[in-house]
C-alpha cells in the first residue's frame, strides 16, 4: 500500500519552505516594492529586472491544455535533471535508502543518486531490452524508495512493455518514475492519463526533445497533487527563469508546427534506418521509438573515431552493458543525415 507520508524523509515532512515575496502576494498590482529588485531595470532590457512567477502558473495553464492534466499536477524543473534530483532530496535518506535502475538507461538517475549518497541497485534489462521483473522484484527491500523506468529508453530507443510497467506500479509501495523524454516520437500512449489510478506514479517529460528547446532547460514532472506539493516545497524559489517561461509559452502556441517536426523526424528516422541497413559497416539496427537509432557496427570505437575525423559526432555506447559494439546516432537534418551516410558508406572494413 502506497503511503506518501511514510515515504517522505522526516526533515522534509517537517520542513517549512522558503516563502518568497511573490509566494506571499496573490493578485494584480501596479507597484511592486516587496522583493528588493532593481526598480530602474537592467542595462540589457527593462523586462528582466523582476523576479519570475515562482510557480509558473501561466505556463502550467498552457501546458495543461496541451497535456490534458490540471496545473496542480504539474511541476516544472530546470531541466529534467532537477525533477530527478528533487525526488532524491525529498524521499531518500542518504546512506540508508536505495533506488533501482534498469540499465542500460539514462545516466543521471545513477549520477544524481551518488551525489545524494543513495545506494543504486541495478536490474539489468533482458536481451530484448525489456524489464526483468523477477530480478527487479528481488532487489526491492524496505529501504527501496524509487524505481526508475525510462520509456522510450535511452540509449536503447525502445518502449517498455506497458503491462510490465503496470505490474511494477501495482506491486511496489514506493515511487515509480516513468521518464517519457522521447514519448512524442513513439506510437505508445503516455502514462500521464494514468495518474488518477496510480498515486505512486511520477511521469517525466521535457521540452528538450520534440519541442526543440534543449537550450531553455525546461523539464516537467506530472504526479498527484500531494507529490507536486512536495516538489514545490523542496525546489528553489525561482527555479524557472522569466525568459524560459516566456519562450516556452510562445512555443506552446505552435503545437501544429511541433507536430509537423515530429512527423518529419520520425520519417527521417525510418529512412535513415533503411539506408544504414544497406551499409557493410552496419551489423544491426535496433527498433526505435525515439529520435535516435542504436546501431551495432563492425568496430564501434574505430567507426566513432573515423566519423569524428570527418567532423561528425555520434555517441559511442559500446562500453555500456547490452550495447556492446553500438553507436547511438541522433536523427539530424536531411543534410546532416546525408553526410553521415556518405561517410559510413566510404568506411573501409579491415
Amino acid at each position: 500500500m502506497f503511503q506518501l507520508d511514510k515515504l517522505l524523509r522526516d526533515n522534509i515532512r517537517q520542513l517549512v519552505p522558503y516563502s518568497s515575496a511573490r509566494d506571499e502576494f496573490k493578485g494584480e498590482a501596479q507597484v511592486f516594492l516587496d522583493a528588493n529588485e532593481n526598480s530602474l531595470g537592467s542595462p540589457l532590457t527593462r523586462w528582466y529586472n523582476r523576479y519570475p512567477d515562482p510557480l509558473q502558473w501561466k505556463l502550467k495553464e498552457a501546458l495543461s491544455k496541451v497535456k490534458g492534466v490540471e496545473p496542480k499536477h504539474i511541476f516544472l524543473g530546470n531541466g529534467s535533471d532537477e525533477c530527478i534530483d528533487v525526488l532524491y532530496r525529498a524521499f531518500c535518506v542518504p546512506g540508508k535508502d536505495n533506488i533501482i535502475i534498469n540499465p542500460p538507461t539514462y545516466g543521471m538517475y545513477e549520477v544524481s543518486a551518488h551525489i545524494n549518497d543513495i545506494e543504486v541497485r541495478r536490474a539489468t534489462l533482458l536481451d530484448d531490452f525489456q524489464l526483468d521483473l523477477v530480478h527487479l522484484e528481488n532487489l526491492v527491500d524496505e529501504n527501496t524508495k524509487i524505481i526508475w523506468i525510462c520509456s522510450p529508453n535511452n540509449p536503447t530507443a525502445n518502449s517498455m512493455d506497458r503491462q510490465d510497467v503496470e505490474t511494477v506500479l501495482n506491486n511496489f509501495p514506493g515511487l515509480v518514475v516513468v521518464d517519457e523524454a522521447y514519448i512524442n516520437f513513439s506510437r505508445h500512449r503516455s502514462f500521464i492519463q494514468e495518474l488518477a489510478d496510480y498515486p505512486n506514479l511520477v511521469v517525466l517529460q521535457t521540452m528538450s526533445k520534440a519541442w526543440g528547446l534543449a537550450g531553455l532547460r525546461l523539464g516537467m514532472a506530472f504526479a498527484s497533487e500531494a507529490i507536486i506539493d512536495v516538489y514545490n516545497k523542496v525546489k528553489p524559489p525561482y527555479n524557472i527563469n522569466q525568459a524560459t517561461q516566456e519562450l516556452a509559452l510562445k512555443a506552446l502556441e505552435e503545437t501544429g508546427q511541433v507536430n509537423d517536426m515530429i512527423r518529419a523526424l520520425v520519417s527521417m528516422r525510418e529512412q535513415m534506418h533503411n539506408q544504414l541497413a544497406e551499409l557493410p559497416v552496419v551489423r544491426k539496427i535496433y527498433p526505435s521509438d525515439a529520435n535516435f537509432l542504436l546501431v551495432k557496427v563492425v568496430d564501434a570505437r574505430a567507426v566513432y573515431q573515423y566519423l569524428l575525423d570527418q567532423g561528425i559526432v555520434v555517441r559511442d555506447r559500446s562500453k555500456v552493458a547490452l550495447c556492446e559494439g553500438c553507436l547511438r546516432i541522433t536523427v539530424g537534418t536531411e543534410s546532416e543525415n546525408r553526410k553521415l551516410l556518405e561517410a559510413l558508406s566510404q568506411y573501409q572494413i579491415t
